[in-house]
Order: structure tokens, then sequence, then C-alpha cells
């Protein structure tokens, strides 16, 4: 699987995530966004609702029925109720089932010593487990790059 790693550091992850499911969408793919805790769900939900004030991302979180209806979907569960193709992994959220995805994309904050460290590990397992990764961390104006 191809796996990469976005490491924050000019570009919160408030900022990035929604301009990756726009593309997501844009794409014709549906989108399943992973947490680590519920804690921040709420604030997730809200943001996906109102980051823009000229568009939103439809989406749906354990709290909604109808899952397969929703092209975007949060949850802190190892679930893929809307069978989605690309895989989101925001705060923490430990790799442990990423079969039937085409696309994994880790983000984490490129500015925190500990989200830093936690990736590196996160790099190993899926290193050894045999995944296709790349690693992207943003230039001094914002934009991405592959790092090699």
């Amino acid at each position: 699987m191809n796996i990469g790693f976005y490491q924050l550091t000019k570009t919160s992850v408030e900022i990035a995530l929604p301009k990756l499911l726009n593309l997501t969408l844009e794409s014709g793919k549906r989108g399943l966004v992973r947490l680590g805790s519920d804690s921040i769900l709420s604030d997730l939900d809200d943001l996906l609702w109102t980051y823009d004030n000229y568009s939103w991302l439809p989406h749906g979180s354990k709290e909604d029925k109808y899952s397969n209806f929703n092209p975007i979907w949060i949850t802190t569960d190892p679930e893929n109720p809307n069978k989605s193709e690309f895989v989101f992994m925001l705060d923490g959220y430990e790799p442990n089932e990423l079969v039937g995805f085409e696309r994994c994309f880790d983000l984490f904050d490129g500015n925190d010593q500990a989200s830093v460290a936690a990736a590196r590990e996160r790099w190993k397992i899926l290193k050894s487990a045999g995944h296709d990764l790349h690693y992207w961390q943003q230039s001094d104006d914002g934009k991405w790059f592959e790092k090699s």
C-alpha cells in the first residue's frame, strides 16, 4: 500500500486535512479519518462543516446514521463503514488495520517532538511490513516536497 507521511510544520492539520479531503472527493474517492481518541472528534466534525465560508465537506461519524451515504467518515474505531479507498490517520492513531485501502495519509505535527518520534515508530513498523512509504515535508513557503 502507498502510505504518505505528512510532517506538518507550516500548516496546521485544520488547514491541511480539508484540502486533502477535497482532493479525495474530487478524485471520486471516499475518505476515512481515523483518530487516536474521541477528544477531537467533535472539533473535527465542526471543522469540516465550517472550515471555509464558501464550502463544506459532507461527512459523518459514529453519532450519525447511514454511513454508506457519507463520502467522508470520522472514527476512532478500526472500521470502514462507508467503504473508503483513502484513510487519513490523525492524533497518533496506530495503523493496526490498513487492509482494503488504496492509500494512507499519516498527518502529524512536525513541530512536536513526541509526534515526530511516534511517526518514526509507525514508519519503522510499516516499512518492516513491506508498505510503499513516502515522506512529505513542507518548505519554508509551505509547499510540499517529497524527502528521500
